[in-house]
Formats: C-alpha cells, structure tokens, sequence
C-alpha cells in the first residue's frame, strides 16, 4: 500500500496549489488532493498505524490499530457520513447532538436506545460515556489548546483520536478521510472503492467543467465511472461560457463571512464553474464584510447561495429590509447574463437565483449536506453544475431554489 507523509509546513504551502486534477491518471501521480493533515501508514505485522497532524501548531495525535474496532462514539455528523458510506455504521454506540442525525439507522438507535447521545464536549455526560464502553472516540480539534473534555477522557482511560477533517481544503481531500474509518473497522476495500468511485466522478465533472470555460483542453476529458448511474445520467450540456457570479451567505450576528479563495467551499464553487464574489485571494480562512459590501457585490452577482437559515424569500427579506435591492440587482444581472430561468421572470422567486444547502433537513435542523456530503464530494459537485448551468432536466440532492 502506497504511504503518504505529511510533513506540516510542507502540508500548509500544498493547500495554496490544490486545485482541480486534469483527470484520473494524472490523480494517480498526485498527491494535491490528498488529506494534508492525516497520515496511513500499513503495519508490517498488519493493521493500521494512524496520524493525525494539527493544522495549528503541527502536533500529531498517533494511533495504531491491530484489529477492527467495534464500539465508536463519534463527536460529528459527518464521520457518520462516512461510517455509514462503507457500511459501518452500526458500529456507532454514541454521538454527539443526537437530534441532529440524519443517518436512519443511527438515528432509530437513538429512538430505541442502543445509540446514546453523550451530550457535547462543553458539558459531556462521562457516566455515559464510561458506560458505553467505546473502544474508541472520535473529536475534533478548534485550536491547538488541549480541551478540558480531552484531558478528562484521558484521565478515565477512553482512548481518543483527532480528526480534522474540517480543516481541509480540497473536497476530495475529505472525502479521502473515509480511509481513515475504513482502517479503523477492517473495511479499508470498501473505502479505497468508495474513494475511487467519488474521485472519478468529481474529476470527470470539474474536466467537463474547466473544458467549457476554456481553461482546460477538451483531449484530457475523462469519463465517468460506469457504475455511477446517478452522475451519467444527470450530465448536463453546459451553456456557460464564463463562471457565474456567486453572493455567499447572509450576515451572523452583523457579521457578514465571507471563505477564502483557497478555502473548501470555494474549491467547490470554482470547480462547478463558480466565482465567490469577495473571496480573499491567498486565503483559506473566511473574512468578514458588511452589509453595505455585500450590497456592492450584489451588483455584480447573478447568483445567491447559501443564505443560512432562510427557507423561503420572505424569511430572507425578513433578515434585513435592503436585501429586496439585493434580489432586484441579482435578478437583473441574471437576466442580462442570458439565463434561461431569469427570461421573462417577474420576481427571484420565479428567477431561481437564490439556492440552499439546505434541501436534506431533518425535523431538528440537522443538514446531510455535512453528514453524508462530505464523502460525497462528486454530488455536491453536481449539483453545483446542475444549477449553475441550468439543468431542468437533473433534480438537486443537497440544494434547493428559494422561493
């Protein structure tokens, strides 16, 4: 098995270059879209040792891992996502914020009781977590201060791991994390199947993309993996000739953030053929605008996505009063941009030019978008490529127009 070492300088310059691969032989050769900070490396007794290098300070939390393990209690959403992609997660004994499961089956484990939720790591429930007796728990690190929840686990001997999954850049970089759980319950085949399948899938639409947009050669396309119905049958014929245009977000507490250039979010837009106005070049981290900035990139928008909570217009033009001039002058440019949708539309709601992330909620407000989506990067791609090319004829899985 070929092993990767992620040296953490070396790591923080790759994440400024990883972009879109050409196709899936030069993948093969290249490590850009490889996790930056997780390391795999194959015992020669067998089984797995596992690294996991701190984004902030370069710290590595080891693990090594002899035999499948068989009790996990997971901090996130999203390593359900994962788990269950390769076929493991009824090997999740607890979770953390449990009403904000997406997953059906951990989700009945909870109603049923054989899933407990463990509360969050600001105030845990360590009886329960002692009494699930977990061959391992999954975190998360936000800093490079060791948690007082981590410190306490230790002190009760339940063996922890970091997963910063979150904190990559690329989407397939994360996607690629579904190696680490395949290594840590035996079921490494089914991961390294999963990876190539999600792999393949987002290349061959980020080349179709990049080929309309003129910035790749149409020769190098690569084609889709043949047993991904799903994609081929959605494939759409592009009618871009530029990238669209894209407002992101809403403000948070009067702060309006807007990701990186180099950031995972924006990745993604840029591979489906999008540009996030306002995007700080050279940067993964998200900065903050105000409203009246994001008035100006308005004006240049034709798209609106990811308006936080809204699930309709009237509940984003309850947000803030100025937000129906940001509708008409996105409306407008769409219009002029020669847009299907926008033709002949009286309003944004008929226009469809503000779209969610938020189609797949549960009845608490859990989002699959960050559960199940994260493994599967080339269905967030595609339905990026859906909307930005106006495809009538593909249904989003993870985005809705708002109306």
């Amino acid at each position: 098995m070929k092993i990767y070492e992620y040296i953490f300088s070396a790591a923080m310059l790759a994440a400024s270059v990883c972009g879109c691969v050409r196709n899936s032989d030069e993948m093969a050769a290249s490590n850009e879209c490889e996790p930056l900070f997780l390391n795999i490396e194959t015992l020669p007794e067998g089984g797995y040792s596992l690294i996991s290098v701190s984004p902030f300070d370069g710290s590595r939390d080891t693990l090594e891992i002899s035999k499948p393990l068989n009790r996990l209690i997971v901090m996130s959403t999203s390593y359900i996502g994962f788990l269950d992609a390769i076929g493991a997660d009824s090997l999740i004994v607890g979770v953390s914020g449990g009403e904000y499961v997406c997953d059906s089956s951990v989700a009945a484990g909870l109603d049923n009781g054989t899933v407990a939720d463990i509360g969050y790591d600001a105030g845990p429930d360590y009886e329960k977590i002692m009494a699930l007796k977990p061959d391992l728990l999954l975190t998360y690190s936000v800093s490079p201060v060791k948690s007082q929840f981590l410190s306490k686990l230790e002190s009760l001997g339940i063996k922890t791991f970091t997963v910063n999954e979150h904190l990559e850049r690329h989407p397939l970089a994360r996607a690629a994390y579904v190696r680490l759980f395949g290594a840590l319950t035996g079921n490494m085949p089914a991961a390294d199947s999963v990876l190539k399948a999600v792999s393949e899938n987002y290349i061959s639409l980020c080349d179709s993309v990049q080929d309309r947009l003129g910035a790749n050669d149409a020769s190098g396309k690569s084609g889709l993996n043949a047993s991904e119905t799903e994609q081929k049958s959605g494939e759409t014929e592009m009618k871009t000739q530029k990238p669209r245009k894209i407002l992101v977000n809403i403000p948070y507490k009067d702060q309006w953030f807007v990701p990186g250039q180099e950031s995972y979010l924006t990745t993604l837009f840029k591979d489906a053929g999008g540009e996030i106005l306002g995007a700080k070049a050279g940067s993964s981290i998200s900065g903050q605008i105000s409203v009246e900035a994001a008035y100006s990139l308005s004006k240049e928008a034709d798209l609106w996505m990811n308006v936080g909570w809204c699930q309709t217009l009237e509940q984003l033009l309850s947000v803030n009063p100025l937000f129906e001039d940001f509708l008409r002058n996105i409306q407008g440019n769409a219009t002029a941009g020669g847009y299907c949708s926008a033709k002949g539309s009286t309003d944004a709601a008929s226009a469809h030019v503000v779209w969610n992330d938020n189609k797949r909620l549960n009845a608490k407000g859990g989002n699959d978008f960050w559960e199940s989506g994260v493994v599967r990067p080339d269905l967030l791609l595609r339905d990026l490529v859906g909307i930005f090319n106006e495809d009538g004829g593909y249904t989003p899985i993870y985005y809705k127009a708002i109306q």
